[in-house]
């Protein structure tokens, strides 16, 4: 395939990022397997990421992830100050057949206001599209850029003019699931697991309190606010409390955290959490919002691990109810279902993943995307008389 993709990043975080990062996590997964089949990818990061590509542009030279923590005026010339390196390649050479951009608002702003002249784009939507109502509400990026939603659920409730942009979704993949069907099968523990960020969207606080009324011990896996480990967020003191999810965690969920039943471990990353994961009786998702995409959820099956959650957003989409996980939309009702999970199989968790979520099956089907894209930048517009 002769196809060159730049590829923006943003430059929040490394690629692959150190710990917890979904995004990026989804880029050095997709990336990859492009190459595999023939795309050239131009990566558009920061410095310190070693994702190998064909070649990388960089403004800042790390991660700004920790920045997001101060005054929005102190903070919002740093994703323009990327946008506008990845313009000044864009103007410098002919080469980029198609920009894929993850950058949230800013990023698809930028590029829709390039005009004609720019590349023909898609924009992933990774996250909740309620966020920049004035954005997505008037959206005009012609025939040029279009947008991809990460589940059917999550274009859904996506505004008009943001659906008239789109070209569909893509699921998204864990390299877990490469031959998730063929290992063999985990030892369980009893312990439940949350993985994720930790805030009141994704429910902790719902799931300690199910942990202590039904005595299942629960492991919260996840960064607080831009504290990775419990030792950070101590050290941080009362200054701490400033940042929203801090205050949601100290509230709502540290008094229901005792070490015992419910621990908090902080982030963890790479076979330490794959070993968390594998070897928990389900993962479990109270969720208050409706996730986009549930990266966290295609891992738990990926490893084995049924899931518990509320139907919310992308996971009836992701989760066969009675096969590969328990759904309800009653909160009430997840202690029951958390009960009853160590009925179902984890073999049909891991080939239901192998068949559904694996890298090859989302980059052959961004390839498709790609050309849709590209087809509908270069159709001539038709000017009313």
């Amino acid at each position: 395939m002769s196809l060159t993709v730049l590829m923006n990043a943003g430059p929040w975080l490394s690629v692959p990022p150190p710990g917890y990062g979904g995004i990026e996590n989804v880029i050095a997964t997709l990336v990859p397997e492009l190459r595999r089949l023939g795309v050239r990818v131009v990566l558009a990061s920061v410095g310190s990421s070693t994702l190998p590509v064909d070649e990388q542009i960089s403004v800042f030279a790390d991660g700004q992830f920790a920045a997001l923590q101060r005054p929005y005026n102190q903070v919002c010339g740093i994703a323009q100050a990327h946008l506008a390196g990845v313009v000044r390649e864009l103007h410098s050479r002919d080469d980029i057949d198609l920009v894929h951009d993850h950058v949230e608002a800013v990023g698809l702003a930028t590029l829709a206001a390039m005009g004609p002249a720019g590349p023909p784009t898609l924009h992933t939507l990774h996250w909740d599209l309620a966020k920049h109502p004035a954005l997505y509400g008037s959206l005009d990026g012609g025939d040029r850029v279009r947008v991809n939603g990460v589940s059917a659920s999550q274009l859904a409730r996506a505004p008009l003019a943001l659906r008239e942009h789109s070209v569909g979704h893509v699921h998204l993949s864990t390299p877990l699931a490469v031959d998730a069907d063929r290992r063999p099968r985990p030892d369980k523990g009893e312990h439940l697991l949350i993985l994720g960020r930790i805030n009141p969207g994704k429910g902790q606080d719902v799931g300690a309190r199910l942990a202590h009324r039904v005595g299942i011990p629960l492991v919260l896996a996840g960064p607080v606010g831009p504290y990775h480990r419990p030792a950070d967020l101590a050290a941080a003191g009362d200054e701490a409390r400033q940042n929203p999810d801090v205050r949601f965690f100290l509230d709502e969920v540290a008094p229901h955290v005792d070490g015992d039943l419910v621990r908090w471990v902080g982030t963890v990353a790479g076979q330490e959490r794959d070993d968390l994961l594998a070897s928990a009786r389900a993962s479990l998702f109270p969720l208050r919002w409706e996730e986009p995409g549930g990266t966290a959820v295609v891992e738990s099956l990926a490893l084995g691990t049924p899931v518990v959650a509320t139907a919310r957003g992308c996971l009836p989409e992701l989760i066969e109810h009675g096969r590969t996980g328990l759904l309800t939309a009653d909160e009430e009702e997840l202690g029951d279902l958390v009960l009853a999970a160590e009925l179902l199989d984890p073999d049909e968790c891991r080939r239901v993943a192998a068949q559904r979520f694996t890298p090859a099956v989302m980059a052959q089907r961004y390839v498709e995307l790609y050309e849709r894209v590209r087809q509908s930048a270069s159709a001539p517009r038709l000017l009313p008389a």
